[in-house]
């Protein structure tokens, strides 16, 4: 299999977890990577919108719908007046870090089949791909 290939199919894998978690905890996919973003810090929209890759109207909807959960809420920015931040209510703070556990537990079981060697060196060329392309923090993983 190329590195095409291997990539892609890796991408529908972790898809599959994301919305394996999703739905034991109530939200969607797109929630739960919502949730996890906001874990470490409230993010104004601009930033949010930067970070998820989604249209500004996109990321209103996704705002609103988690909102109306109870799981964000909007808050204003100290810096701006005029503008919002977007930060975890204590219900989205208790789905993040369940969603975020069960999550990471399910995809450190993906490559089940490596020895410890073979799992640090995935680690290793797969860190590379994302700096390389400075993909933003969207998911830090377990312990960091």
């Amino acid at each position: 299999m190329g590195v095409v290939a291997a990539l892609v199919r890796s991408s529908f894998l972790v898809n599959a977890v994301y919305a394996e978690s999703s739905r034991e905890y109530g939200i969607t996919p797109q929630q739960g990577q919502l949730l996890c973003v906001l874990m470490p810090k409230p993010y104004g929209m601009g930033e949010l919108g930067a970070v998820l890759g989604l249209a500004k109207s996109s990321l209103t909807g996704l705002v609103d719908r988690t909102a109306q959960r109870g799981l964000v809420r909007r808050e204003p920015d100290p810096e701006d007046g005029r503008a919002v931040r977007i930060e975890l209510t204590g219900e989205g703070r208790r789905i993040a870090d369940a969603f975020y556990e069960e999550t990471c537990r399910r995809i450190d079981l993906l490559p089940s089949g490596l020895d410890p060697v073979e799992r640090e060196r995935l680690a290793e060329l797969l860190a590379r791909v994302v700096l390389d392309n400075e993909v933003p923090v969207v998911f830090a993983g377990p312990g960091a």
